[in-house]
């Protein structure tokens, strides 16, 4: 039951940096979401970030007992990814709604047990896709749909950063890095313009000259669709910072940039180009976490099933695991094609100004 103004009580399990520089500032932007619990391994976490928001705090081993204190509705997970399923399932088992961070797990096996015991509980599940409730994203998606540049047929995108050879995505394999880390949001962008799965993919990859990575640092991907389409996008850790996508279709082109960041100064918006005239869309900063929980927590009152669900966020980790299949190969890796979805909806939009992040807590790693 919500507390008693009506908002969906949440704990937030681990107190790194995706939790403390978003989702937490963005949970006060909300109207019917709060906080009251806290999970981390870190005692000065424990203390100074509990007391920062005035939450309880809980150590990692005794998450059963938070489950049963009667103190929480659900859960936003922002472990390493590896660690999803350990606390994804028991929660949802213990009837608690599960907001998780993508990627959903490391592996299609963990993302299936994910699922399944979404399945036997009456607990929602929703892995934090926070575009789907982007308004410039959703605005976007829906033109495309509608014919505006005609049939979509060419995806293209590139998505960079400089990630320091200290952070421990440097140094924790295939599924801690760029593909796993970044690749999801051109990914899941083209599955979503386009409407459709992917039936084969190839990938290359590079390890930068300097830097020091177990895993590729830059990779390529290409993507194959029906009726010939193409999708291709690059990611790395070991260049400066660039993301941008454009779609063509058969009668114009969308191009975007920024189109997958967050935060102070990142507006979503794009432009649309048809015979050869140029529109601009324009969209202001939207705090995107305070707007995925605000849906989420609509969903949870509601009882309405989230549309990025444990099958859609599957979808991707399906080709996640077949892009690490092809690196290792060298060979394009066929997939088998799936039913489509209905996807991302205009009425998921949600539009709340940004949250101001208070100063970090003994944080200096994307997770805890």
């Amino acid at each position: 039951m919500p507390d008693a103004h009506g908002k969906v009580r949440y704990a937030v399990v681990a107190g790194g940096w995706i939790s403390q520089g978003a989702f937490m500032p963005g949970v006060a932007q909300t109207d019917n979401s709060v906080m009251t619990a806290l999970v981390t391994g870190d005692p000065i976490k424990a203390r100074d970030l509990a007391a920062q928001y005035n939450l309880k705090s809980y150590g990692y081993e005794v998450f059963d007992t938070l489950l049963a204190s009667g103190e929480i509705d659900a859960v936003y997970i922002a472990t390493p990814n590896f660690r999803h399923r350990e606390f994804a399932v028991p929660a949802l088992e213990a009837g608690i709604h599960v907001l998780l961070e993508k990627p959903m797990a490391t592996s299609e096996q963990d993302c299936l047990a994910i699922n399944a015991a979404a399945e036997r509980s009456n607990a929602l599940l929703m892995v934090a896709y926070r575009l789907h409730c982007e308004p410039a994203t959703v605005e976007m998606i829906g033109k495309v749909r509608a014919g505006a540049i005609g049939e979509p047929r060419l995806f293209t995108s590139t998505f960079t950063q400089h990630t320091k050879e200290s952070n421990h995505r440097a140094h924790s394999g295939y599924w801690a890095g760029p593909v796993t880390d970044m690749g999801p949001y051109p990914l899941n962008a083209v599955r979503n313009l386009f409407g459709e799965e992917p039936l084969e993919v190839s990938a290359v990859g590079i390890h930068t000259p300097g830097r020091h990575f177990d895993s590729h640092d830059t990779v390529t991907v290409t993507l194959k669709f029906s009726q010939e389409r193409l999708a291709q996008f690059i990611v790395s850790y070991s260049m400066p910072g660039s993301q941008r996508f454009q779609l063509i279709g058969s009668e114009g082109e969308i191009e975007a940039s920024p189109c997958f960041g967050f935060g102070e100064g990142v507006a979503i918006g794009y432009r649309l180009i048809k015979d050869g005239e140029p529109h601009e869309h324009q969209h202001p900063v939207v705090d995107q976490f305070g707007g995925e929980t605000q849906y989420f927590s609509e969903c949870i009152l509601s009882g309405k099933q989230p549309e990025p669900d444990g099958d859609e966020a599957w979808r991707d980790v399906r080709v996640l695991a077949a892009i690490e299949k092809a690196l290792e190969s060298g060979q394009p890796q066929r997939l088998e094609p799936l039913a489509p979805r209905a996807g991302i909806q205009p009425d998921q939009a949600r539009q709340l100004p940004l949250a101001k992040v208070p100063p970090y807590v003994n944080t200096a790693e994307p997770n805890d």
